[in-house]
């Protein structure tokens, strides 16, 4: 892409009256992308450009709880007044950690790797002001830009609303942004803690070979890339780790292990539009803001519900008119649609083809047995993969979306557990069925 055509497309996500405050939900209640980035105007920051997005898996445009400052289900990474960022300057070899400790200079950043009892080795950073620093990690800490707790999946939050045991980083990583086109952004392993330090004790993985010194930590931060891109999508990547220093690895034989494997020199820590980021427990989607340009605006997909909406879709048991909500769902309404997942019959709500254990029910068009389920609109449009209507959703919870987008999401094993991979509904984290992850909605529309 050309440097003229890059600056013609920029102009979408820039204004010259200043950054205003990530906006409140619309009334719909689908998210669209905001152009601006988070942040009070300020006379240093007139003009406002945005990097991308973070959107965390599991969130259909906010979280339960509502958003509330850095904790909330989507981050807006845009361009600071200054630059923050920090870069490698120099390393020291020490006698112990405590020695560390004393050739740490309080106002710069340095890594520390414990190598052994005897012997550490300490990376003084100094400032970078050609890159924007933001850190991400389960600490509230001032340094942590964006809050992230563990996500629990939608199926379970009734019954299970809080996390005894964490398994996310107080400072789970970091990431760089270019503050100059095209605002490359790079992640790393581990974020700074309040002293501007980041500590890998003797038991991290770690290894200092020549001038080389590099660690994973304790849990990792692993990521995707998808295949041909994000939007129209591709094919989902193959998941990699990146170290503290931003290398690229495959994955250990266990998340946790004690050994690494060799690097992939071919591969980087760019982040690419469409970008998955794993932090054992929360999983983050990165969005580009040129990338979001082609992501369909709320005005666009409440077009498209619309267009739905107009054929009148019927219910073929109680001959109502079903209307397909802009937001989550209609409540109780005797309009709200429900399907049946073994067909993709849409109905309206009623008790024909009751089963005795209620679980299941039959379809009165095709007789099939299956789980009847309310539809509920999937209206975080960061996740879409295309621009299409929301004409299939996802099995078993129902969320709706386009083809291209459950297609992409019911092919993509996310991280779970310690070594295992599951793919999941991205509005509600639910695991998807294995034998069908998706359904085609079919409609009784168009009947007038």
């Amino acid at each position: 892409m050309s440097a003229d055509v890059y600056n013609r497309s920029m102009d979408c996500v820039m204004v010259d009256k200043g950054p205003v405050a990530h906006k409140p939900p619309s009334s719909s209640g689908c998210q669209s992308s905001p152009l601006l980035s988070q942040g009070s105007p300020t006379k240093q920051n007139r003009s406002a450009i945005k990097y991308g997005e973070l959107i965390i898996l599991g969130y259909n445009g906010h979280l339960p709880s509502g958003d509330k400052g850095r904790k909330k289900s989507k981050f807006i990474l845009g361009k600071k007044p200054s630059g923050n960022g920090v870069k490698p300057f120099r390393k020291h070899v020490v006698k112990n950690a405590q020695a560390a400790k004393a050739l740490q200079d309080p106002q710069s950043h340095s890594v520390t790797y414990t190598l052994s009892r005897h012997q550490a080795v300490v990376v003084e950073y100094k400032q970078d002001e050609d890159t924007d620093m933001f850190q991400i990690g389960r600490s509230s800490e001032p340094p942590i830009d964006f809050v992230v707790m563990d996500t629990i999946p939608g199926n379970l939050r009734s019954m299970n609303e809080g996390i005894t045991q964490s398994t996310i980083s107080r400072f789970a990583c970091r990431i760089l942004v270019d503050r100059n086109p095209p605002y490359t952004a790079r992640i790393y392993a581990a974020g700074f803690d309040s002293g501007k330090n980041i500590f890998l004790g003797e038991k991290a993985v770690k290894w200092y070979v020549g001038e080389e010194i590099d660690g994973l930590t304790t849990n990792g931060v692993f990521i995707m890339k998808p295949q041909e891109g994000f939007y129209p999508p591709g094919k989902p990547g193959v998941w990699r780790e990146v170290s503290v220093g931003g290398a690229i690895y495959p994955l250990r034989e266990s998340r946790s292990a004690p050994l690494k494997t060799n690097q992939i020199k071919d591969e980087d820590n760019v982040l690419q539009d469409g970008t998955l980021i794993d932090l054992c427990g929360a999983t983050l989607l990165w969005r580009s803001a040129l990338g979001l340009i082609s992501s369909p605006s709320e005005h666009e997909f409440e077009n498209l519900v619309e267009t739905i909406n107009a054929g009148r879709p019927q219910c073929p048991v109680g001959l109502n008119t079903l209307v397909l909500p802009k937001k989550g769902t209609l409540g109780l309404s005797d309009r709200q649609p429900y399907v049946y997942l073994q067909c993709g019959h849409v109905h309206g709500q009623h008790q024909w083809g009751q089963k005795d254990d209620k679980t299941a029910r039959t379809c009165p068009l095709c007789l099939k047995d299956g789980t009847f389920i309310k539809l509920k609109m999937g209206c975080e449009l960061s996740f879409y993969a295309d621009s299409d209507p929301p004409t299939h959703c996802f099995n078993p919870c129902g969320h709706m979306a386009s083809e291209k987008t459950v297609r992409y999401w019911s092919e993509l094993p996310v991280p779970h557990g310690c070594q295992g991979f599951q793919a999941i509904c991205p509005f509600c984290a639910t695991p998807l069925c294995a034998e069908t992850g998706f359904i085609k909605l079919i409609f009784q529309d168009n009947t007038d």
